[in-house]
Order: C-alpha cells, then structure tokens, then sequence
C-alpha cells in the first residue's frame, strides 16, 4: 500500500477511538501505514493535555 497523507480529521478520530479504546483493526492498519507518526503524537498529547486539564477543572470546581 502506497504511503498517503493523512487528514486532519482521520488522525482525530483515530487518537479519539485509540483513547477510548474502540479502534478498528482496519482504522489501525490505516494508522500504520500512514505517512509518519507525528501527528499522531502531537495530537495524542494534545488530547491528553486537554483530558487532564478537564479532570483538574471538574475536581477544582467540585470541592469549591
């Protein structure tokens, strides 16, 4: 299979399916024959960043 660019949206919804745990193995083997991993990492941490920074909200908003 041929190396091709990913879009945007596709590395979206593959970092949110992977998170979340309900990627298909047909979405994996797409994701692995992509282009290169960075914007999978750089979305990946972006994702997490901002997971954790809702965590720290909903906690700090609770126990006020």
């Amino acid at each position: 299979m041929p190396e091709q660019k990913t879009k945007f949206r596709q590395v979206i919804k593959a970092v949110f399916g992977a998170m979340i745990g309900v990627q298909s193995e047909q979405q994996r083997q797409q994701d692995f024959s992509a282009s290169g991993p960075l914007p999978y990492i750089v979305v990946g941490i972006l994702f997490t960043l901002l997971f954790v920074a809702i965590l720290l909200a909903l906690v700090s908003w609770a126990l006020a």
